[in-house]
């Protein structure tokens, strides 16, 4: 029988250990990209560097009404400039991707914004996700631009691996928005669009709860509801936002909140953007 030499064997447990190291970094920071074969990474709140897997999905949606009443400016990508363009119904802000420490993924590797990837879904993407802005946010690129393409690259990217990429995300977002309709629970428990009408909170939150079991997060603006998110698994089965669900879902709210009417009003055209 041939015996390897000892220093062929030295080299072997170093291999073996550099290996391991690597799964270990690969299960802990992150997942593998397969599209460019490295660890999923981006600019993170926290610095920048690895970002591990999300743990569940966050579907913002936003009341146009209480945006749209801060118009003082209009132009072709602002939806509250058009009344047929914003509906009286909950428009998408975007599905982000959270983890369950309070803290988010953000700007995962992944394809820049290309709104040919999404051809198809322009009509429900402009009536049902909106700009309620003139203003450009920034994308990942340092570089301002549309807002699907800010949702895209800060959120959608790190999405993976249940959603591949961009067509999948907007579809998917779609989906999960028609299929757990907000506006539609609100408005058969009457909860409907009025200037002058204020809604118990607690009658908001528990019409949620009883449609989808579980509790959602809200955020108001002044006395004025303005937007409503409800947390999801990664298997789109809806979950609470947050385990102190007494706190979060009150956010920023008052006891007695509205949902204006649309807000909009004759207000001068510009060229130029906002700052958003």
């Amino acid at each position: 029988m041939t015996f390897l030499p000892v220093n062929a064997i030295a080299n072997l447990r170093m291999l073996f250990l550099l290996i391991g190291a690597c799964c270990i970094l690969v299960g802990v920071n992150g997942g593998w990209d397969e599209e460019v074969g490295l660890l999923r990474r981006g600019r993170s709140g926290a610095g920048g560097g690895y970002q591990r897997e999300f743990d569940y999905f966050k579907l913002s949606l936003q009341w146009p009404g209480t945006y749209c009443r801060r118009t003082r400016r209009c132009c072709s990508s602002n939806a509250c400039c058009s009344r047929s363009n914003s509906p009286p119904v909950f428009t998408i802000h975007g599905l982000w991707t959270e983890y369950n420490d309070g803290t988010w993924p953000a700007c995962c590797s992944g394809k820049a914004f290309d709104e040919r990837e999404i051809s198809t879904l322009l009509v429900p993407l402009r009536k049902y996700w909106p700009s309620l802005s003139c203003g450009s946010p920034r994308s990942c690129h340092h570089k301002k631009g549309p807002f699907w393409a800010h949702e895209w690259e800060k959120h959608g990217t790190c999405a993976y691996p249940v959603v591949h990429d961009e067509y999948e995300f907007f579809l998917t977002t779609l989906n999960v928005y028609f299929k757990y309709n907000v506006t539609e629970v609100l408005f058969e428990a009457g909860y409907v669009p009025s200037d002058s009408e204020k809604y118990p909170l607690g009658g908001i939150i528990s019409s949620i709860e009883n449609a989808f079991h579980a509790t959602p997060e809200l955020t108001c603006s002044g006395d004025a509801l303005e937007e409503l998110r409800i947390c999801f698994y990664k298997n789109f089965e809806p979950r609470d936002c947050a385990h102190d669900t007494s706190a979060l879902s009150r956010g920023s709210c008052p006891q007695y909140v509205s949902l204006p009417a649309h807000g909009s009003r004759e207000v001068r055209s510009s060229n130029t953007t906002a700052a958003s």
